[in-house]
C-alpha cells in the first residue's frame, strides 16, 4: 500500500479562508432563514456552504505526499522450484505442477513480469539442491533431487547482504527437504511472497514415510527394521511391504490395510543377513495388486512411485573378533564356550589353559641333571631352550594362528595383548598376573577399549585374591566382604530387571516364552558371592538361593573406553547337560554374551559416517580413526577412501557403479582423525573402504562402512503442498501468500510497499479539476433542488 500524507504550503492563508467561511455561513443563514420547507432549505444551504468551503480550502494550496519504491533502484528476486516434486499431476489435471508453474512464468502470460521489470531490478533464480541464476524460466525441467528451500533462501540473503532487496517472489510447493522441523533461519531476508504450486487434494499414493534400522546381539534377529507406510486413495486394497536382498530375493514380507484418514501404519521386520560385513537391502511398498503383478508398476495409477522404496545398509561386522580365554585349569566351561563360539563366524576364541602350576626349584628335582619339567619327559626335543622350565607353569595353547602366538604365555606387551578384542579369565588366581601384566590388562580395557569377563570358580573373584588389584578395580562387583556368605543349597538363575531390557541377555522374543525357558533351567551349585555391585554397574541376572535371597549372577559395567562383566556362576556347564534343547540355549547364551563383550571394541582403523547437517545434496562426512599397534593415535598417515555405489535397481546403467577415490585429510581437532566428504550423485547404497598406511608406507589397516542415500524418497515424502510452512515464512518476513491468479494485481501493488530505497512524490489537491468539479457539483445540486421544489 502507498504511504501518503497531506501538507499545506499556503497555511498563511488560513485567516482569510476562515473569514470567508464565516461570512458565507452568516450570509447563507440569513438568506435561507424564511420560507416553506425548512428541511429542504437547510440542505440547500449546506450544499452551498460546502462549495464555498472547498474553494476556501484551495487557498491553503493542499498537497499530497506519498512514498513508493524508487523505480529501478531496488532488487526483486523471483525464485522458482525446479525439483522432481513438481512432476506430480494434481487430480484431473492434464499438466503436471511443473508445467503449470512454467506456464505461469511465461512472460507472454500476463503483464506482471513486465510491470515488475519497469519498477525493480528483477533477478531470476531456479533452485533444487542449490540456487542458480537463470535468464528466464523456459529451461525448467523439474529434475532436481531435492527442494532446498532453506538453503536457497540463505543463499539469497548472503548474495544481497548490504544491497537493496525489496522482496522475494517464491514459486514452490513448500515441501522442503532441508528443513528437519520448525522454520529455517530467516534473518536478513526481505519480505517473502510465496506462490503455492499445486492443490491440496489428496492423491492416490502408497509411500514409505519412515524407515529405521537397528542391529542387536539378539542372535535370531540381529536386524530389526521399523517401517511406517501410508496409503491414500487405495481403497480396500491392502498395502504390502517387502524386504529384498541385493539379488532381489524376498527375505521378509508383511501386509496391512490402508488407514482411511491417510495416517501411516507401523510394521516391524526382523531378519538375519546371510553373510557378514556390509549388506544392502531394499524395502519396497505397494498395493497388493501391484506387488503381485510384475508389470503393475508400469500401469500404476499412483501419483508417483519414487516414494515406494528405500535402500538400507546393514553392517554385521567383518570379524572375526578374537577373544583370549585364560584359565587356571582345564574345565568343562571352556569346552562348551569354545564349541558355542565355533558356530559363530564373528567369534574366534584363543585358549591359554594352565595344566600344571609352577613348582619351586628345590622340590621334585627329578633325575640328576634334569632341568626341564618332568611332565615333558619323553616328548620331543629335551633341549634346555625348548622345554618348559621346571619352575614355570605348564600352559597349553588352543586355536592359535601360528606356533609363535602366546608362546611366552600371557602377553607381556601392549602390542601383543591389544591384538585381541576381549579377555576372559576363568578359575585363575590373581598371582598368575605379575603387577605389570595386571596393569597392562587394566589399560587394555580402559585405554584400548577392550572387553573383560571373569567367570566364576573357586579361584575367581575374592577367592582368587583380586581385591585391591588392578584387575579387581575394573570388575563391576565389590570383592571386600566379611565371612564366606555361601548360600545354602543350589541356586536358581533369574533375569533381573535390566536383563529383561537387554536383548542380548534374552533367548526368546516374548516374555512368556522367556519365563518358561528360565523356569526350566537346572539349579547351579557353584556361585561366587559378593557384597554388592558397584554404583555404575548393572545386574543382568540374579541367583536365588534356597532361602530366597538374591545374589548377583551376572553384572556388567563400563570401564574407561571398554566394558567389563562378572559371571559369578561357576558351573554353568550343568545347563548343557540337561537335554539337547538346553544345550542349544546355553550355546546361544555364550555367543550372545561374547558378542556383547566385543560389540563396541574399536579396531586399529575405524571408519564412521555421518550426514552433513542440513545439506540438501545428502553429503556424508567420512571419519577415519587410525591407531598404531599400541592403539595410540597414528599421525602422519596416508588415508584414502574408495566409495563404491551399490545400485539395487536392475535397470540402472552400469556406469553408475563406478567407484570414487577420495583422500582424507588430518583433522585439527583430534589426533589420529582423518576426514573426507562425499556427495552422492544418485539414489543408492554406498560402501566405503578406508586404507591407511603409516609414515614409512607400511599398511596400518583398513575398515569398511556403508550407508544409503534416497533423496527422491525425501522429496516425495508428502504430495500435498506445505502451505502452512510457506504461510509462516511469509508472516515472519512481512510478506504474504500470493495467488497465481492475482500476480497482475500484486505487480501493481508491490511498488507501493516498503522497500530499502523509497522516493517521495507530491501532487496538488487544489490545482486539480476534481476539486473545482466538486464545488461546481455542490452549487448545481443546490440550484437543482431549489428548482425542483419551487423555492426562490
Amino acid at each position: 500500500m502507498t504511504i501518503a500524507s497531506v501538507i499545506f504550503p499556503g497555511i498563511a492563508w488560513w485567516i482569510p479562508a476562515t473569514a470567508i467561511l464565516g461570512v458565507a455561513a452568516v450570509a447563507l443563514s440569513w438568506s435561507y432563514r424564511r420560507g416553506p420547507a425548512p428541511g429542504i432549505r437547510a440542505v440547500c444551504a449546506a450544499l452551498k456552504f460546502v462549495a464555498v468551503a472547498a474553494l476556501a480550502f484551495c487557498l491553503l494550496e493542499p498537497l499530497t505526499t506519498s512514498q513508493r519504491s524508487k523505480p529501478g533502484a531496488n532488487f526483486l528476486a523471483i525464485v522458482a522450484d525446479n525439483s522432481q516434486g513438481l512432476q506430480i499431476h494434481d487430480a484431473g489435471a492434464a499438466r503436471s505442477r511443473g508445467e503449470e508453474l512454467r506456464a505461469s512464468l511465461d512472460p507472454a502470460v500476463g503483464t506482471w513480469q513486465t510491470a515488475l521489470d519497469s519498477q525493480f531490478q528483477v533477478r531470476r533464480y531456479a533452485f533444487d539442491a542449490r540456487l542458480q541464476d537463470v535468464r528466464d524460466f523456459s529451461a525448467l525441467d523439474f529434475s532436481g533431487r531435492a527442494s532446498a528451500i532453506a538453503t536457497s533462501l540463505r543463499s539469497i540473503a548472503d548474495r544481497y547482504k548490504g544491497r537493496p532487496l525489496a522482496g522475494v517472489l517464491l514459486f514452490t510447493d513448500g515441501n522442503a527437504t532441508d528443513i528437519a522441523g520448525g522454520l529455517p533461519d530467516l534473518a536478513g531476508l526481505p519480505p517473502i511472497y510465496p506462490v503455492v504450486v499445486g492443490k491440496a487434494d489428496a492423491l492416490r499414493d502408497v509411500s514409505l514415510q519412515r524407515v529405521s534400522v537397528a542391529q542387536s546381539a539378539f542372535e535370531d534377529a540381529p536386524v530389526t527394521a521399523q517401517v511406517d507406510v501410508a496409503g491414500n486413495g487405495v481403497g480396500s486394497d491392502p498395502m504390502v511391504v517387502r524386504v529384498l536382498d541385493a539379488a532381489g530375493k524376498t527375505v521378509a514380507e508383511q501386509s496391512t490395510p490402508a488407514h482411511s484418514d491417510g495416517s501411516s501404519a507401523n510394521l516391524r521386520f526382523q531378519w538375519k543377513p546371510e553373510k557378514p560385513g556390509i549388506s544392502f537391502f531394499q524395502i519396497r511398498a505397494g498395493t497388493a495388486a501391484e506387488m503381485r503383478d510384475t508389470n503393475a508398476a508400469a500401469k500404476s495409477t499412483e501419483a508417483t512411485l519414487a516414494n515406494n522404496s528405500r535402500v538400507v545398509a546393514v553392517d554385521r561386522g567383518r570379524g572375526p573378533h578374537r577373544i583370549l580365554y585364560v584359565a587356571g585349569r582345564p574345565n568343562w566351561e571352556f569346552k562348551f564356550l569354545n564349541r558355542a563360539a565355533q558356530a559363530d563366524d564373528q567369534l574366534e576364541v584363543v585358549g591359554l589353559i594352565r595344566i600344571a602350576r609352577r613348582e619351586p626349584k628345590f622340590a621334585f628335582r627329578g633325575r640328576a641333571g634334569e632341568t626341564g619339567n618332568p611332565l615333558f619327559r619323553g616328548f620331543g626335543d629335551q633341549n634346555r631352550e625348548t622345554t618348559e622350565r621346571y619352575d614355570q607353569p605348564v600352559l597349553t595353547r588352543i586355536n592359535t594362528r601360528d606356533d609363535q602366538e602366546l608362546r611366552g604365555g600371557f602377553p607381556r606387551t601392549a602390542e601383543e595383548l591389544y591384538a585381541y578384542d576381549a579377555v576372559v579369565v576363568d578359575d585363575l588366581e590373581s598371582e598368575f598376573f605379575p603387577p605389570a601384566q595386571a596393569m597392562l590388562l587394566q589399560k587394555f580395557v580402559s585405554e584400548r577399549g577392550g572387553g573383560f569377563l571373569m567367570l566364576g570358580g573357586m579361584e575367581s573373584f575374592q577367592e582368587g585374591g583380586y581385591q585391591r588389584t588392578p584387575i579387581g578395580e575394573m570388575l563391576p562387583v565389590h570383592l571386600d566382604r566379611s565371612g564366606t556368605g555361601v548360600p545354602l543349597g543350589p541356586v536358581k538363575f533369574q533375569l533381573a530387571r535390566e536383563g529383561w531390557l537387554q536383548t542380548w541377555a534374552r533367548l526368546r522374543d516374548n516374555d512368556a516364552d522367556e519365563r518358561t525357558r528360565i523356569s526350566g533351567m537346572p539349579a547351579f551349585d557353584v556361585i561366587n558371592t559378593v557384597r554388592d555391585v558397584k554404583p555404575a554397574a548393572s545386574v543382568v541376572a540374579n541367583a536365588v538361593d534356597a532361602a530366597g535371597k538374591e545374589h548377583p549372577a551376572l553384572a556388567v559395567q563400563r570401564f574407561g573406553r571398554g566394558r567389563t562383566g562378572a559371571l559369578l556362576v561357576g558351573d554353568l556347564w550343568r545347563w548343557g547337560l540337561k537335554d539337547p534343547a538346553s544345550h542349544a540355549d546355553m550355546d546361544k547364551t555364550w555367543r550372545q554374551l561374547l558378542r556383547w563383550l566385543v560389540s563396541d571394541v574399536p579396531n586399529r582403523v575405524d571408519l564412521t559416517t555421518e550426514p552433513v547437517p542440513g545439506d540438501p545434496n545428502g553429503a556424508v562426512r567420512l571419519h577415519v580413526r587410525a591407531r598404531d599397534e599400541k592403539f595410540e593415535p597414528l599421525d602422519n598417515a596416508s588415508v584414502s577412501v574408495v566409495v563404491e555405489p551399490v545400485v539395487l535397481d536392475p535397470t540402472a546403467s552400469a556406469t553408475t557403479n563406478l567407484p570414487v577415490r577420495i583422500t582424507a585429510t588430518a583433522s585439527a581437532d583430534e589426533p589420529g582423525l582423518y576426514e573426507a566428504t562425499f556427495v552422492p550423485r544418485l539414489t543408492a547404497g554406498f560402501r566405503a573402504t578406508a586404507s591407511v598406511t603409516n609414515s614409512v608406507g607400511a599398511p596400518a589397516g583398513s575398515a569398511e562402512a556403508g550407508w544409503s542415500t534416497d533423496l527422491a524418497a525425501e522429496e516425495f515424502r508428502s504430495l500435498v503442498p506445505n502451505t502452512a510452512l510457506l504461510a509462516d515464512i511469509a508472516k515472519r518476513t512481512g510478506g504474504r501468500i500470493v495467488s497465481a491468479d492475482a500476480l497482475d494485481a500484486f505487480a501493481k501493488e508491490l511498488p507501493g510497499r516498503p522497500a530499502p530505497l523509497m522516493e517521495t512524490t507530491t501532487q496538488p489537491l487544489w490545482h486539480t479539476p476534481a476539486m473545482f468539479l466538486f464545488a461546481l457539483l455542490c452549487l448545481l445540486g443546490e440550484w437543482g433542488i431549489r428548482r425542483w421544489k419551487g423555492l426562490p
